[in-house]
């Protein structure tokens, strides 16, 4: 009897995974480096709510290299189907440290407003924010594209998480600019609105992830195309039956077929092996069980 499930080694996809791990941290440590050198030096609260918000990009991806490393073991006999609920578990912590960051900046953003502001010389805190925005285009793009290659949620909480950067840098940059051309409080303002951002994004975040985590089924959109799918197999006469529930960030499809009944044995295998095979090429799906009845069957 075999306890663990099929394992087939993909060093390509692991060497992606790495790829995104370095350019996540050395990205994310630059850049808190940086934006707390500034905003310590030019006191702009709008500069120190996006460095404490990459405080919490370099938490985060310190913790995504414990999980992901969790993830990417084999199957073995305490988890024959694999380690990949490691994965969303990763993910939501990523949305607590981004939660965390949003408090902190929302937090020394409304007490600085309350004490009416204070103008922010638009130099280095300036040259910061553009410099790291453009930094954070660049690894939205590259972290985008490594997600899409190996289907991680992950890495694509984490691509967006550099997206919202850019947002939130270009608040910042508004902020402390406008300080000192416009009013004082302009700095503050824009710290709370960094804070809102962060804090929706940490929302979105942890609500994608805890559907992982709690056996959430698939859109509808897809069991559509699963449906599909496995209608497009020749001897599928159609599915009357269909259960996905998200196992980690990969789905497992449950669903019923029903062919001709004076189907022969052999031939309703092949078929089997067909939905199956079709059906776990799809990037969503992880593992596939089919049930194949005579098309007069009646449950």
């Amino acid at each position: 009897m075999r306890w663990v499930r099929d394992y087939k080694p993909q060093p390509s996809q692991d060497r992606l995974f790495k790829t995104a791990l370095v350019i996540t941290i050395a990205g994310n440590v630059f850049l808190a480096v940086l934006k707390g050198i500034a905003a310590y030096y030019s006191g702009s609260v709008a500069l120190f709510s996006d460095a404490a918000n990459s405080v919490s990009d370099v938490l985060y991806s310190i913790m995504m290299v414990i999980g992901l490393y969790m993830t990417l073991r084999p199957p073995d006999l305490s988890h024959p189907q694999g380690h990949s609920r490691f994965e969303p578990l990763v993910g939501l912590m990523v949305a607590f440290s981004m939660a965390y960051a949003g408090y902190e900046a929302g937090s020394t953003s409304i007490e600085r407003f309350v004490q009416g502001g204070l103008a922010v010389e638009p130099g280095l805190p300036t040259l910061t924010l553009v410099f790291s925005a453009l930094l954070k285009v660049g690894m939205f793009i590259s972290i985008r594209r490594i997600s899409r290659q190996v289907s991680s949620p992950t890495l694509r909480t984490t691509a967006q998480d550099n997206l919202n950067d850019v947002f939130t840098s270009m608040a910042a940059f508004i902020g402390a600019f406008g300080s000192s051309l416009i009013h004082p409080l302009m700095d503050p303002i824009a710290g709370i609105l960094v804070a809102v951002w962060i804090f929706r994004s940490a929302f979105n975040a942890a609500r994608e992830h805890l559907n992982f985590l709690t056996g959430a089924g698939a859109s509808e959109e897809l069991r559509l195309k699963i449906i599909q799918t496995a209608e497009s197999v020749p001897g599928v006469l159609r599915v009357h039956h269909l259960m996905t529930e998200y196992s980690g960030p990969r789905l497992v499809v449950d669903l019923h077929v029903n062919v001709n009944g004076d189907t022969p044995l052999r031939d309703s295998h092949v078929i089997t092996d067909l939905v199956m095979e079709k059906l776990e090429a799809l990037p969503d799906v992880d593992r596939v069980y089919v049930h194949l009845e005579p098309d007069d069957w009646i449950d």
